[in-house]
């Protein structure tokens, strides 16, 4: 009877970043300004996209799906954290838990494994550019894309059955931002070793495999744009990836100090701020990189603006 009553626990309470009420009112007006910008860029990425038929190529297609993940995992953590400022009770039922846990894992998978999918594009396009549209045909893009969806929310699945099986204790504090794998996985009664283990070789399969493709990816890059003779030509072949680089660096940096290394090394606070990080910062800047250090997205950027100038004018008379 005992057992069951630590097993079976009905809700969490999540201690957030702060117990500070004029803090915790000033992190939500951060936040809900961020969580907004983050959306509206993203979503106006997907919709330039849409709109411009010369951003209609692989790369831009893969941007769209990074956009879309972008905007899942800010929406799967973010507006239950925004709630949480403003609540004296700041508890998660056990299904919004667990379901919150899948999301933002499969999201951030599937994020993974699709910068590893845009690096390999960045590959064709500058090593073998006269090759690039019939070896990145459109089957082969959306095949590449499934693949990305499809094997992060399996590894969540499994994470998520794995973590949720596990006995709770009767302490219901959760000290995290939201139901993150690792925060959960230390809630219960029983030696966790084994979650440890397949946390770390799922990091392996989804987060250092696709990590060691991007960095094969880039080798063959830089050792193809050292042998163009030209500085215009080497100019513009790293500018073709600089965009994408940037987004690695940021993403798979923050997940590698996150889940790589053994959690007794990191603070509470600093995977609370890692998970911050991820969750808002790196969605909200995202879209600015690709529109900031992109030609193509400018273009397309000024030519949807004139668009709407000519249409502001002709309602206005």
């Amino acid at each position: 009877m005992g057992t069951n009553n630590q097993t079976w626990v009905s809700e969490f309470i999540l201690l957030g970043l702060s117990s500070d009420w004029n803090t915790q009112v000033s992190l939500f007006v951060l936040f809900l300004v961020m969580y907004m910008v983050t959306m509206l860029g993203n979503c106006l990425i997907v919709l330039l996209i849409r709109l411009d038929s010369r951003l209609h190529t692989p790369m831009y297609f893969f941007l769209t799906n990074l956009s879309l993940v972008d905007v899942s995992y800010a929406t799967s953590i973010v507006p239950q954290l925004l709630a949480h400022f403003l609540a004296e009770h700041k508890a998660i039922p056990l299904q919004s838990c667990a379901a919150q846990l899948f999301f933002s894992l499969a999201l951030g998978g599937i994020e993974f494994v699709l910068l590893a999918v845009m690096a390999y594009d960045r590959y064709v396009a500058v090593c073998d550019p006269l090759q690039y549209s019939a070896i990145m045909h459109g089957a082969l893009c959306a095949r590449l894309a499934i693949t990305s969806w499809f094997s992060g929310s399996i590894n969540s699945l499994v994470q998520t059955a794995i973590t949720f099986q596990l006995p709770m204790c009767t302490n219901k504090f959760i000290d995290h931002i939201s139901c993150e794998l690792l925060a959960v996985v230390r809630m219960a009664c029983v030696d966790t070793s084994s979650n440890e283990v397949a946390i770390m070789v799922s990091s392996i399969v989804l987060l250092m495999t696709p990590f060691c493709l991007v960095l094969l990816s880039y080798i063959r890059i830089i050792s193809t744009i050292v042998k163009i003779q030209s500085t215009e030509g080497r100019k513009k072949a790293f500018h073709t990836c600089a965009s994408h680089l940037t987004v690695v660096a940021l993403c798979y940096g923050l997940a590698i100090f996150t889940y790589i290394q053994p959690h007794s090394s990191l603070s509470v606070l600093q995977e609370k701020l890692f998970s911050l990080f991820y969750a808002i910062l790196t969605p909200m800047l995202n879209p600015m990189i690709y529109s900031l250090r992109n030609k193509e997205v400018k273009g397309a950027w000024q030519k949807l603006s004139w668009k709407f100038s000519g249409l502001t004018s002709k309602l206005a008379t």
